[in-house]
């Protein structure tokens, strides 16, 4: 699951054509990104994030979960 996650992120990605920055030695130390592509970076960021923390939360299986759901009276 990890590897998918991943791979969709990074195709997502693809062809963000990333502009540099370079120094006096040619060293690339700056990147210009589209404002778009940066924001959605933040968002995929986050999202990872969460996933991490929530990584060693217990898991319902979706039948438990739907019935939980009727009990509730939300389904």
């Amino acid at each position: 699951m990890k590897k998918t996650i991943s791979k969709k992120i990074l195709n997502r990605y693809k062809n963000m054509s990333p502009q540099f920055i370079v120094d006096e030695k040619g060293h690339k130390n700056q990147v210009i990104l589209r404002l778009e592509i940066f924001e959605n970076l933040l968002a995929d960021l986050e999202d990872l994030a969460l996933v991490a923390e929530r990584r060693d939360d217990e898991r319902t299986d979706y039948a438990s979960f739907r019935e939980e759901l009727k009990q509730e009276g939300k389904l």
